[in-house]
């Protein structure tokens, strides 16, 4: 494998920044302060990622040390690189809202999945603590006293145990009892409890929120409010149009000194028959015959009178008596007279009665024709009398009799819309009522669903403490696990450490030394010994040179060991690692990491001795300046 290049969106400092690297050895000088440390750390994040740390951890942790200095909305970058003749492209957001992670074949030009798998293929399966205590090399420690020496040897076993250089083993088992006591103080007992109780309120809670009485009909009983109160605008307008119809037309009626139907009728009706009575009074005053039967009364009255009076007074020479006698008819006097008398009271009170019947029928025709007068002026503004004038008063009546007919129709309609109105208003109150208890039940879900949220945030939290109660339980039995590994293996270092030195450390120590030491022992008690032609040196009696000279050999070792299995090897990264070497063990120590070491090499620096030294000794390499 190899990296080609880096392209830095936002990363510290840096920028839109894009830095190559070639084959073989890469130099990257800069000045203190330059940023050699910041894309040593990037390359480490865009393999691996930057997990923020949570707490008081955070204030000093790499996420927030790195992020960028300008736009933090461009925390991200993508490394190009070459592994089994394909050029892959890893992209990374690093921001906390947004982590992605995206691979790109730009070989074949289609993106891939970054499972573990394919991630583990392209990083040779390691994990970012064996990269870091392996290909990726801080500054080389320079120990000159016996702590250096106890350091190597918990590295050596450690490397026989578990491949990682970075262990002590006295040490780690210390830090690994103290972490336990650490995660064993973090588990919280009462969350799974804690858990299931509030799982049961949120079930109560969601069947009580289910329940058909909190469906929201607040809009259909508003709207039907609404909609009774523009129906009772509406007939109430109705209303008050045929109140006012009603009202004109019942002054009309008053005026005319009606009072319904039936005072029409009744005024018709005895309208009608005074006039009937008018016509037969006048008919009858006019009839010939009354007025020659009163002079006839009269005349025969007075006739009979005037005889019987003649008959009485002039009876010796009455005519009527000779004549009466000449038949032998004998009446007396006083007799006759008396008859003829009597004859003429008759008549004369006959013709009297037909003179008063006249004059009571005048009377009558009067009364009649002042009623018919009054009601003609009242009515036709004319009092003139005449069937005319009667056909005109019926056809008004007709009219006041249709008013006021469509006057009872107005107040049944009244009635109508008065009940319409109020069942209206009934509907609108119930609404009103109904739309009150909406907003109370609309109210208590509201609270139940705040309440239901609180309860599901607690839960997240619970869940989180739980699947962390569950991660530092895994980690505590890890912890168990290690120790106990690491006791056994301990035990057993003795046996199998001679086979990694021999085989592997052996061969750098001899390479990197110059052929002073060709190999390295370990004793049963781990004393480690540099084996010479003549003896073996123990390592408390090595120059502190020599010491780092041993240290990085082991550090190669173990990177070759972790990569054994892999066809291409990760690039070997230095960041100012030398800078406690002098001039002939740096001289010495880049000849042989430059023919140690087959895959690609890039040395961070902050000072021109290793570019002046490579091309002195014209070992091929790229120069990158930051």
């Amino acid at each position: 494998m190899r990296f080609i290049e880096l392209q830095i969106k936002g990363f510290g400092k840096f920028h839109d920044r894009t830095i190559t690297f070639e084959d073989g050895l890469n130099v990257v000088y800069g000045k203190n302060e330059a940023g050699k440390s910041t894309i040593h750390t990037f390359i480490q994040g865009m393999l691996f990622g930057i997990q923020p740390q949570r707490g008081k951890a955070s204030r000093n942790d790499l996420y927030n040390k790195y992020e960028p200095w300008e736009n933090s909305g461009t925390y991200e970058g993508a490394l190009r690189l070459e592994h089994g003749g394909h050029i892959y492209r890893i992209e990374r957001t690093f921001q906390k809202t947004r982590k992605e992670l995206r691979l790109i074949d730009e070989t074949l030009g289609k993106s891939l999945s970054p499972d573990k798998a394919l991630m583990d293929q392209l990083l040779c399966g390691l994990s970012e603590t064996a990269y870091n205590n392996t290909i990726s090399i801080g500054q080389l420690k320079c120990a000159t006293d016996a702590g250096m020496v106890t350091e190597l040897k918990n590295y050596i076993a450690n490397m026989n145990t578990t491949g990682n250089m970075a262990l002590n083993i006295t040490k780690a088992t210390d830090h690994l009892k103290s972490q336990k006591k650490q995660l064993e103080a973090q588990l919280v007992p009462e969350a799974a409890r804690s858990y299931t109780s509030l799982l049961g309120e949120i079930k109560t809670l969601e069947r009580e929120i289910s329940s058909p009485e909190y469906e929201n009909k607040l809009p259909d009983y508003q709207q039907m409010r609404a909609g009774a109160r523009s129906d009772i605008e509406k007939k109430q307008a109705e209303k008050e149009s045929l109140l006012q119809k009603v009202a004109r037309g019942r002054q009309v009626l008053n005026q005319n000194q009606f009072t319904d139907i039936r005072s029409i009728k009744e005024y018709q009706d005895k309208t009608q028959a005074v006039y009937k009575d008018y016509q037969e009074t006048k008919a009858s005053l006019e009839k010939k015959s009354r007025q020659a039967f009163r002079i006839g009364t009269f005349v025969l009255a007075t006739l009979f009178l005037a005889c019987g009076t003649y008959f009485y007074f002039l009876k010796e020479w009455n005519p009527i008596t000779d004549i009466l006698l000449d038949y032998h008819v004998d009446f007396p006097p006083a007799a006759v007279f008396a008859v003829m008398a009597a004859l003429s009271a008759f008549l004369y009170s006959a013709g009297a009665l037909s003179v008063w019947k006249g004059k009571r029928l005048k009377k009558e025709l009067a009364l009649s024709a002042q009623v018919l007068e009054e009601s003609f002026s009242r009515h036709l503004a004319d009092k003139t009398i005449s069937q005319q004038a009667m056909d005109a008063f019926l056809a008004r009546m007709a009219e006041f009799q249709r008013l006021s007919a469509a006057m009872d129709k107005s107040e049944e309609n009244i009635s109508h819309l008065t009940s319409d109105i109020s069942a209206l208003q009934e509907k609108q109150n119930n609404c009103s009522e109904i739309i009150e208890k909406q907003q109370k039940l609309q109210w208590e879900l509201e609270k139940k669903l705040e309440l239901l949220s609180n309860y599901k945030t607690q839960m997240d939290v619970l869940r989180r403490t739980l699947a962390e109660n569950d991660r530092i339980s895994q980690e505590i039995a890890a912890i168990d696990l290690a120790r106990d590994t690491m006791t056994e293996l301990s035990a057993s270092i003795r046996d199998s450490f001679g086979l990694y030195l021999n085989k592997t450390a052996s061969e750098l120590i001899a390479g990197i030394t110059g052929g002073i030491y060709t190999s390295m022992s370990i004793d049963e008690n781990l004393n480690a010994f540099m084996n010479t032609p003549t003896k073996l040196v123990p390592l408390g009696q090595v120059s502190s040179g020599t010491m780092d000279q041993i240290y990085l050999a082991l550090r190669l070792s173990a990177a070759k060991l972790i990569q054994s299995e892999c066809e291409e090897q990760m690039p070997l990264i230095f960041d100012d690692s030398f800078v406690l070497y002098d001039e002939d063990r740096l001289r010495s120590a880049l000849k042989w990491l430059a023919a140690a070491y087959p895959g690609q090499i890039i040395i961070f620096t902050c000072h021109q001795r290793e570019a002046q030294m490579l091309t002195a000794n014209q070992i091929p390499y790229t120069l990158i300046t930051i």
